[in-house]
Order: structure tokens, then C-alpha cells, then sequence
């Protein structure tokens, strides 16, 4: 990885509430060495997320053939996970909204 893409993960790790970042190849698997999750629920995350994010594409290229998914945010109870999807890979940041 690059060191201007480390340095950029290194400073989404640095906001408030941020519990980790994945980044995660086209074919779902996670290339990136800076995270503070565990490597289990590293592998949950980016296989999940891989999926659900190629699912919520597919969906916005049925409703609109030019057009693509740009960004996906999800929020539950524990948690705001945010996806920028990219043709080469997703980054995945998981974060604590109520800090």
C-alpha cells in the first residue's frame, strides 16, 4: 500500500467515535494493515459489506443504468458503517456514533 494511503487511513482513524477502517480488493478481500478491529470481525465485516454493497450497485444500475452507487452509510443501534465503493476496492469505516 502506498504511503499516502496509509497516511489517509491513518488520519480516518484519528476522528472521534472511529472504531476502524477496512479496505477491501474488487473480489472482497481486505488488503490493509491499519485497523484496530480484531482479524475475525475484519473478515465478517469485509465479506458482509463486500456483498451488501455490490447488491445496493446492482440495485441503483436496475432503477438508473447511468447511474452507480457512490456511497453507502448504514446505522444501527451500536454503530455507523459508512462504504465508499470504488471499481478497484470499498473502504469500510466502522464508527461509534454516540462518541
Amino acid at each position: 500500500m502506498s504511503a499516502e494511503v496509509e497516511e489517509t487511513l491513518k488520519r480516518i482513524q484519528t476522528h472521534k467515535g472511529v472504531i476502524g477502517t477496512i479496505v477491501v480488493n474488487a473480489e472482497g478481500k481486505q488488503y490493509n494493515p491499519i485497523t484496530t478491529l480484531i482479524t475475525s470481525t475484519k473478515v465478517d465485516y469485509a465479506g458482509l459489506l463486500h456483498q451488501l454493497t455490490m447488491k445496493a450497485r446492482s440495485t441503483v444500475r436496475d432503477l438508473d443504468p447511468q447511474n452507480d452507487l457512490t456511497f453507502l452509510r448504514i446505522r444501527s443501534k451500536k454503530h455507523e458503517i459508512m462504504v465508499a465503493p470504488d471499481k478497484e476496492y470499498l473502504l469500510i469505516v466502522i464508527q461509534n456514533p454516540s462518541e
